[in-house]
């Protein structure tokens, strides 16, 4: 019986612990935005593929997307590829 309240109450105070050991974290939506802008950009804005200039605006913004691991490695590879051509 002994055992049984020692383990109640173990588990009481490491569940008390552990969800008052963190604090809820608040990201404001600008932050979000921010965050997005700084990684993907603002060089993509008005590209149309058309022109060389426009392509190295495609690589700008591919190149901050692929830095922050929002494309996978072999999709960032394909598309250097299909660039080096």
């Amino acid at each position: 019986m002994k055992r049984i309240v020692l383990v109640l109450i173990a588990a009481y105070v490491l569940s008390g612990a552990a969800c008052t050991s963190t604090k809820p974290v608040s990201v404001a939506k600008g932050q979000l935005q921010s965050t997005a802008r700084s990684i993907a950009g603002t060089s993509l804005i008005g590209a149309r593929g058309a022109t060389a200039r426009d392509q190295d605006k495609i690589d700008d913004t591919v190149a901050g997307l692929c830095a922050a691991r929002a494309f996978t490695p072999d999709e960032c590879a394909a598309h250097d590829k299909a660039v080096n051509r």
